[in-house]
This record gives structure tokens, C-alpha cells and sequence, in this order.
């Protein structure tokens, strides 16, 4: 059974489509569709991710469905989630044509999704989450995916190279900053494979790559107050090239740390935020926390 459903903030409501008439789609710049067609690089991306027939795939950006088709060949069923009102109509024939069993797709704004609700009313338990997201919103994407961790088993995304290598990216590298951070605080991060420019159509301006997220069921390590260690790590980044010593003196967000302070978690005061691993961070960020405790 294909369904289409249009979706409104949280709450999921079933239509009856339209049948359209099968058309080619032109990508549209607004939407940041750059479609997916190299045979090689698809059947690795299948390959990187390992799927179970019973897994619960959600796919946010299916485009025209080039990965959908083979991903759905390794599942019982999958959910997509499709921005364009015309491509969603496109691969509900697409799609349809191979009378797939339990195949849902979802017209809307993946910024919008309660995913927590959905996979509540889809009854398979953690999402397995795959796309190729479109490069110009990729970051907010993955921060509100971050919200729903506790329904996510893993996320399988491909982005530009240069976003991959910094979410990725060890400390002591010029890649290393606010992004890896975060990212690497709730997830497990791992670098798949590299895509040329010329697997899509249009070609994009840039290489990209595929990568995996799994968000940690229990953290290595866990921020007394999370708010305070996204600041801090934003903060830090923003001075990069400063010692902590100096950002922790002259910056007007964050409290005055002095040598004692830096003494008391075992962090040199001259050391730089790009030599900082993510547990340092978190022990920054919960000194200033217990400062300001006692300082009440």
C-alpha cells in the first residue's frame, strides 16, 4: 500500500492524491535539489548502511527516488519525507509502478516533522535515518534530528565534503570546531565515502560524502546544563585562535576562570579550543556551571 500523507506541524492527516501524469522534473534551485544517479555510488551507500528487513527507514529528500527503489528492496516497508509537492506525486508513481507493500510518504518540511509522534504511529520502534539532504539547510536539519535522538537508532546523510570533514574531524585539525563538537557529544561520527560532483544532475559545486550518525544511548559523557556547553564550545570556536586563558577573561558571555579554576579539571589555561577534546569541554562547561552555583 502507497500512502501519501500531508503533514502539519505534529499532526499527520491522509489525503487522496491526484494521480499525475508521469513527467521529468526539472531540480529547483529554491529547494537545493541536486538528484542522484551513479548506479556505483548508490549500491555503496546501500552497502555502508547495513539494513535489516524489519528496520524501521525513514528517508528525508527521496528527490525522484534513485536510493529509495534499492533501499526499499532491502526492507518490509519505509517512510519518505518529500518538501517538493511535485516530486512526492512523481515517486508515488514511481514507486507505485513496482507495487511495493507499505511504502509512506510524507509532503512536507522535514524541519516541521515531530518524529517522536510519527514514529509512535508507525509502531517499528528507532528510525534508521538516510537522505541526501539539500546542502543549504543541512545543519538545522541535523540539530532538529538531534531533538529525536531517543527514536533514532543511526542517521546515514550525504553532504558536502567540507561539512562531513568538520562533523568528522579529530582535535589538533583546522576542520575541528563548533560542529565536530556538538555533533560528536550526542553521536558517534563516521566518515563512509566520498561522492564526485558528477554522481548527481546538476552536478553540484562541491564534493560530497557520506557519513554516519549514532546518537549514544548513554553519553561518555554528559553536561550538568547542555545550554551552558553549547556556549561554551560556540564561544571558544568563535575565538579559536585565542588561549582559554584569554577567552575566559575577556569575553563578556562567559565568567572569569583563573589559573585555580583551570588547575582544578587538569586543562592548561594556554591551551587553544582546536586541542580540546569533546570530555574537556564538558568539564569547562561545568565549572563555569558549579562557579556560578557558588557564586549565588
Amino acid at each position: 500500500m502507497i500512502t501519501i500523507l500531508f503533514s502539519v506541524q505534529s499532526s499527520i492527516m491522509h489525503i487522496i492524491p491526484k494521480s499525475p501524469q508521469q513527467a521529468k522534473h526539472a531540480p529547483r534551485k529554491r529547494f537545493g535539489q541536486n538528484f542522484l544517479h551513479d548506479t556505483h555510488v548508490i549500491s555503496q551507500i546501500v552497502t555502508a548502511i547495513r539494513l535489516d528487513r524489519q528496520d524501521n527507514l525513514l528517508e528525508i529528500g527521496p528527490g525522484l527516488g534513485a536510493l529509495t527503489e534499492p533501499l526499499l528492496a532491502e526492507v518490509d516497508g519505509m517512510t519518505v519525507i518529500e518538501l517538493d509537492r511535485d516530486l512526492a506525486s512523481q515517486l508515488k508513481i514511481n514507486i507505485g509502478a513496482n507495487s511495493h507493500p507499505d511504502f509512506t510518504i510524507i509532503n512536507d518540511n522535514a524541519m516541521h516533522i515531530n518524529y517522536r509522534a510519527l514514529a509512535e504511529q508507525i509502531g517499528k520502534g528507532a528510525f534508521r535515518v538516510v537522505g541526501n539532504l539539500p546542502y543549504n539547510i543541512s545543519t538545522p536539519i541535523l540539530f532538529r534530528l538531534l531533538e529525536f535522538s531517543d527514536v533514532i537508532k543511526d542517521m546515514h546523510f550525504m553532504l558536502q565534503k567540507e561539512v562531513v570533514d568538520r562533523i568528522t574531524a579529530e582535535p589538533n585539525s583546522k576542520e575541528y570546531g563548533r560542529l565536530s563538537v556538538i555533533m560528536q557529544y550526542y553521536c558517534q561520527s563516521d566518515y563512509l565515502l566520498t561522492v564526485p560532483k558528477g554522481a548527481f544532475n546538476p552536478p553540484p559545486k562541491v564534493t560530497s560524502a557520506v557519513f554516519r550518525l549514532t546518537p549514544y544511548k548513554t553519553k561518555p559523557i554528559t553536561a550538568i546544563d547542555e545550554s551552558v556547553f553549547a556556549l561554551v564550545v560556540r564561544e571558544s570556536f568563535n575565538h579559536r585562535r585565542k588561549t582559554l586563558r584569554a577567552i575566559f577573561k575577556a569575553n563578556g558571555l562567559l565568567p572569569t576562570l583563573d589559573e585555580s579554576d583551570f588547575e582544578k579539571i587538569g586543562i592548561s589555561p594556554s591551551a587553544r579550543p582546536e586541542t580540546l577534546r569533546v570530555h574537556e569541554f564538558v568539564l569547562l562547561a561545568d565549572l563555569v556551571v558549579k562557579n556560578r552555583q557558588s557564586s549565588s
